[in-house]
């Protein structure tokens, strides 16, 4: 929520980066004015997103549903196995079934495990028959964009050093994510 990213940020003093889903990247992508957002049950309720829809989305239709059942499955794809198929249609279908979801044509992936599975829930919403092209986004851009900002001036290394992965849990709970992780430059690894 909004007040446990201030109380993070006054705690560490450093600048940290919220994550929003991508409602204003979304409208401006639709062209049928009808889009989707995907979620945990928290974020498709929460009234951030309903400000962000009212602020860039008036005269648009956006659906929304959620799909916690989405991470498990990520979580899967990140370990190297292959994720029942079965998830990523219930959770299309719970966009796609909804009055006006045959026009969707854009889908905000509003769960930092989401983009993992978007080609699964491309192939998913083919799968039930929607004939649409669907666009998905999600906030990978403006998070970007925003750290860009926050570190403007500031000086780099010439290489950068190697990527350290912080868990809370056990650290065996994440070896099997070590191949996946080294993938984006996490190579090292420690527990709070």
């Amino acid at each position: 929520s909004v007040i446990a990213l201030a109380h993070v940020r006054a705690v560490l003093g450093i600048p940290i980066v919220g994550t929003v889903p991508a409602i204003k990247p979304a409208s401006l992508a639709t062209k049928t004015g009808v889009f989707g957002l995907l979620g945990t049950k928290a974020t498709i309720r929460q009234p951030y997103v309903d400000r962000l829809e009212a602020e860039f989305a008036q005269g648009m239709t956006m659906l929304r549903h959620a799909a916690p059942e989405l991470v498990a499955p990520a979580e899967a794809k990140m370990r190297g196995e292959v994720p029942d198929p079965a998830a990523f249609r219930s959770a299309m279908a719970g966009l796609l079934y909804q009055p006006q979801g045959d026009q969707i044509d854009t889908v905000v992936l509003g769960c930092t495990h989401f983009p993992l599975v978007e080609t699964e829930l491309a192939q998913a919403a083919r799968d039930l028959g929607h004939v649409r092209e669907i666009r998905f986004v999600d906030g990978a851009e403006g998070i970007a964009h925003r750290i860009v900002h926050l570190t403007e001036g500031q000086a780099w290394p010439e290489k950068p050093a190697p990527g350290l992965f912080v868990t809370t849990g056990a650290s065996e709970q994440i070896l099997a994510y070590r191949p996946a992780l080294a993938e984006y430059g996490l190579t090292e690894f420690a527990t709070l």
